[in-house]
């Protein structure tokens, strides 16, 4: 099952030429996900993988920069008669949010259903989780953590062959973690798996200031997507705002013990050498993704998260 991040807009609160606003599109087998929708996303969108049928996009907060995207998304969407439902997610006040762009989208041709989650409220999905966790901005904001399910251990095939079981559907019965009859009686599948191997996990902190509950969520995590705002130079003003520095950001990740720090929410006044130097002094795992880079999540015993730059990606 393949994961991945694509990063879609990694700019702060105002673009640049070379980076749109916040908007990140987590890939996980035929689910796609996007977290954030700033200006812009749709254009990022068709000149990459494509204006996909997104069926969930989730909002960490309200502030213009990372939901300004959606009305024309959903005009465009309508525009090509669209009909697969969509549900926006995001922390209380989604409602009157849409309430007041209303004028601006108009009817669609699609269901479109608002969900405004409480704190830690797990969506199931098949084989995973998103939950949603409250973070320290200056309006109502969430993070989100996407947190695989174990998966069975390794199935020893010789083991299942020693015990009478033949080579067939009985072995992805055990696999399943579905008993089998054996020739000396039942054959269940402690017989045949080694421990449970972990899930995927990544989390993404949206705007936020260091927040212990972010250190706690992200812990041990495959991934940390953290804003990184401000410099060190400037922690008085991120402190002011809210905001993240790249050392803060850094601190995070490590006593996290994630595998990978993507540093994202980059300000016009720095550029992404400044940010990921700064946060390398303290954690040395730590990328800076440009627009439509990704980060490559493949299971722990196949290597770690990898950050893949678009221009490499599509030759």
């Amino acid at each position: 099952m393949d994961l991945d991040v694509l990063f879609v807009g990694t700019a702060g609160s105002a673009p640049t030429a070379r980076r749109g606003l916040p908007a990140t599109l987590v890939r996980r087998g035929g689910d796609q996900l996007l977290f954030d929708c700033g200006e812009g996303t749709q254009r990022q969108l068709v000149g990459s993988v494509g204006l996909i049928e997104l069926e969930d996009v989730f909002f960490t907060h309200y502030h213009a920069d990372h939901f300004l995207g959606l009305p024309g998304m959903l005009k465009t969407f309508s525009l090509r008669g669209r009909e697969t439902p969509l549900t926006v997610h995001g922390p209380p006040g989604l409602k009157k949010l849409f309430g007041a762009l209303a004028p601006v989208v108009g009817r669609t041709s699609f269901e479109l259903t608002l969900n405004e989650l409480e704190p830690k409220q797990e969506l199931r999905r098949d084989g995973y989780v998103i939950a949603p966790f409250p973070v320290s901005h200056t309006v109502t904001a969430y993070g989100y953590a996407i947190v695989e399910d174990d998966r069975p251990g390794r199935f020893d095939e010789r083991r299942a062959k020693e015990l009478g079981v033949a080579d067939g559907p009985d072995f992805g019965r055990l696999q399943r973690g579905e008993a089998v009859p054996g020739p000396d009686g039942e054959v269940t599948p402690a017989q045949v798996l080694g421990e449970p191997r972990r899930g995927r996990k990544l989390v993404l902190t949206g705007d936020t200031a260091p927040c212990e509950l972010a250190q706690v969520v992200a812990h041990g995590a495959d991934l940390l997507v953290h804003e990184a705002t401000f410099t060190h130079e400037d922690e008085a003003r991120a402190t002011e705002t809210k905001h993240s520095t790249a050392r803060q950001a850094a601190a995070v990740a490590a006593a996290a013990e994630v595998q990978l720090l993507a540093l994202t929410h980059v300000s016009p006044r720095y550029s992404g050498r400044d940010l990921r130097d700064e946060a390398r002094a303290v954690f040395e795992r730590t990328v800076v993704p440009r627009d439509l880079d990704s980060v490559l999540i493949p299971f722990p015993e196949r290597g770690e998260p990898a950050l893949v730059r678009a221009e490499k990606r599509d030759r």
